[in-house]
């Protein structure tokens, strides 16, 4: 931006002495901007788009992982479609990455290796990353044990933890959860874990946590990150189930006080 600053007044100064100068050098900054406006946005459509890519295609390799695609899972990918509101384009490109993640020859190591990259390994994108993945293959009701050898995999390839696929679980089982009433043990135990701490923690660290991961995964954020505006739906709802464990811990302790 500098440079075009300086070749800006420079030939303002040629054409127009000082005047020329201050002009040529404004000029030279809005040119700047504009180009470095547009270089930023590009890298981002693309991260977003290799991020649904890639999300579609381990999306169809953990599917496999039990040696078919249940109908229940493929209804799951059709449901995904609508509710990331996908075009057309959008969604032959989705299909192409699931049918390209079910291919025996598929690299899944390196498709890991990509979502590292351009997520910048950030863990919140990497966590909405897990969260779809497991949505897709609990939705027969069951998760088959080389489905969750295969989660595993993807957890480690993407550098998280065993603790963090409990945690998505958690979330996963909250979104259920029927407001009213007093909070069952199983929904305070899913509360703690969906803000990672113990249920020993003080109220002051509760809090911490809560506001550490709501800044964390905020829409907007994780979409200048690299979430595609498709997924903004799914990062509010991520959010909405983390304000919800925090207010049934606080419920449940204000209860027993």
């Amino acid at each position: 931006m500098l440079i075009a600053i300086l070749i800006g007044a420079g030939l303002g100064f040629m054409f127009g002495k000082l005047p020329g100068l201050i002009i040529g050098a404004v000029l030279g900054f809005w040119v700047a901007r504009r180009l470095v406006r547009r270089v930023v946005v590009s890298k981002l459509s693309k991260m977003q788009d290799q991020f649904l890519d890639s999300t579609f295609a381990v999306m169809g390799c953990i599917c496999k992982a039990d040696g078919d695609v249940s109908g229940d899972e493929l209804r799951v990918v059709e449901t995904l479609f609508q509710r990331l509101r996908l075009s057309e384009a959008q969604r032959e490109r989705a299909n192409a990455a699931f049918e390209r993640g079910k291919a025996d020859d598929f690299d899944l190591d390196a498709e890991l290796a990509t979502v590292r990259r351009v997520t910048g390994g950030q863990r919140a994108l990497l966590q909405m990353f897990l969260q779809v993945q497991l949505s897709a293959i609990a939705a027969d009701g069951q998760l088959h044990p080389a489905e969750h050898d295969m989660l595993l995999r993807v957890a480690r390839g993407l550098g998280c933890s065993e603790a963090e696929i409990a945690q998505i679980e958690a979330m996963l089982r909250g979104e259920q959860h029927q407001p009213g009433g007093a909070p069952s043990q199983q929904s305070l135990t899913d509360a703690y874990r969906v803000l990672g701490v113990e249920s020993d923690a003080s109220d002051a660290e509760l809090k911490r946590a809560y506001r550490r991961l709501m800044s964390q995964n905020h829409p907007d954020k994780l979409a200048g990150k690299g979430l595609p505006e498709s997924m903004r739906d799914m990062a509010e709802a991520r959010t909405q189930e983390i304000s919800h464990a925090y207010d049934l811990i606080k419920k449940a302790r204000e209860a027993n006080a």
